[in-house]
């Protein structure tokens, strides 16, 4: 048979197979997919397609299925990824475009990727690796009492709620948050520390360390937890639930899965380990996957943000409409990208 038509069978059976989960027989194929040969010849080329381990029979019956090897080329044939519907993309930017800050951000997109794929969605928070400081404030609470903010390019916002002496004063606090201010206003979140711990250094060399060095040690202090909050590696997820309704295409049991999710280290490995290729998404289906328990899931992941350094996406069975995944991850990592560019 030829290559060209062996793509064709296949393409067809993985589409069935993904749009009605039973078997596919050479009988529906030439029903539902014009093939332009016959029920044998269908056959056939079935027979050739199963000795080269893209589908196989999960029991007696006609039907076949296929394998992880049978997705991959199914996967590696797609030239393009599809476009979203208009209506899908007005949803992508009106949901985003709602959104308060980065948190808000980063929960609605994780919601709205797993409705548009109807798998569970992961959403790793942007990296600090070049994020900057936007805005620090001090803010005076109370006698005792100022919050320190912090607010990245990211759109991570932190803050702290920080004791003070009684004898701070509002000019006071007002002179340490220039200092302050003066250092870090613009740098990068990683470059952080260091300039305020030469800024303390100085001022300490400077004089007796008196009030005003205790209260710019202990906002300093309070900055550099904030920032090393905000660089926490984080994921949100979201569609749990549209897993569990997947139960039938795990043959043994969904709980290895279900427990794997529950590790943030390891779906934050997961996903910095993907590449992508020149679609822009990546995906690895079933073994492919370095982790045992999600042998029998597929992964579809794309970057967003600067350099593209953090990472989104799906996981489900591997029994997926890849394409309309694919299009959803990649979509919602460029929208994602422009407005926390914006």
């Amino acid at each position: 048979m030829s290559d060209a038509r062996r793509l064709d069978v296949l393409r067809a059976i993985v589409e069935d197979y993904v749009q009605f989960r039973e078997p596919v027989g050479s009988r529906a194929l030439v029903d539902r997919h014009a093939l332009g040969v016959s029920s044998a010849t269908i056959r056939n080329d079935m027979a050739v397609l199963e000795e080269e381990g893209l589908i196989v029979a999960p029991h007696t019956s006609a039907g076949r299925v296929p394998t992880d090897a049978g997705y991959r080329l199914f996967v590696d044939r797609i030239s393009d990824v599809k476009p979203l519907s208009p209506a899908e993309r007005r949803a992508i930017q009106t949901l985003l475009d709602e959104a308060n800050d980065l948190d808000d951000v980063m929960e609605k997109t994780a919601r709205l990727l797993a409705q548009l794929t109807h798998q569970v969605a992961l959403i790793q928070y942007p990296t600090i690796g070049s994020a900057r400081v936007r805005h620090l404030d001090v803010v005076a609470l109370a006698a005792d009492r100022a919050l320190v903010v912090l607010i990245t390019s990211t759109g991570h916002v932190e803050q702290r709620v920080v004791p003070l002496d009684a004898h701070a004063t509002e000019e006071d606090l007002a002179d340490a948050r220039s200092r302050l201010l003066g250092q870090v206003d613009g740098r990068l979140l990683t470059e952080v520390p260091a300039l305020l711990a030469r800024l303390c250094g100085r001022e300490h060399d400077a004089v007796d360390p008196g009030a005003g060095d205790r209260l710019l040690d202990r906002l300093a202090g309070a900055v550099v937890s904030l920032v090393g909050f905000a660089g926490q590696e984080r994921i949100v997820m979201a569609g749990t639930a549209n897993l569990a309704r997947a139960t039938r295409d795990f043959p043994l049991t969904i709980l290895p899965v279900l427990e794997a999710l529950e590790e943030q280290v390891v779906m934050l490995r997961l996903l910095s380990e993907v590449g992508h290729d020149e679609t822009g998404v990546s995906v690895r289906i079933g073994h492919e996957n370095p982790y045992g328990p999600l042998s029998e899931a597929s992964v579809v992941t794309s970057g967003y943000g600067p350099a593209a350094a953090s990472r989104l996406g799906v996981v489900g069975p591997t029994r997926m409409d890849y394409p309309t995944s694919m299009a959803a991850v990649r979509a919602v990592a460029r929208y994602l990208s422009r407005i926390l560019a914006g």
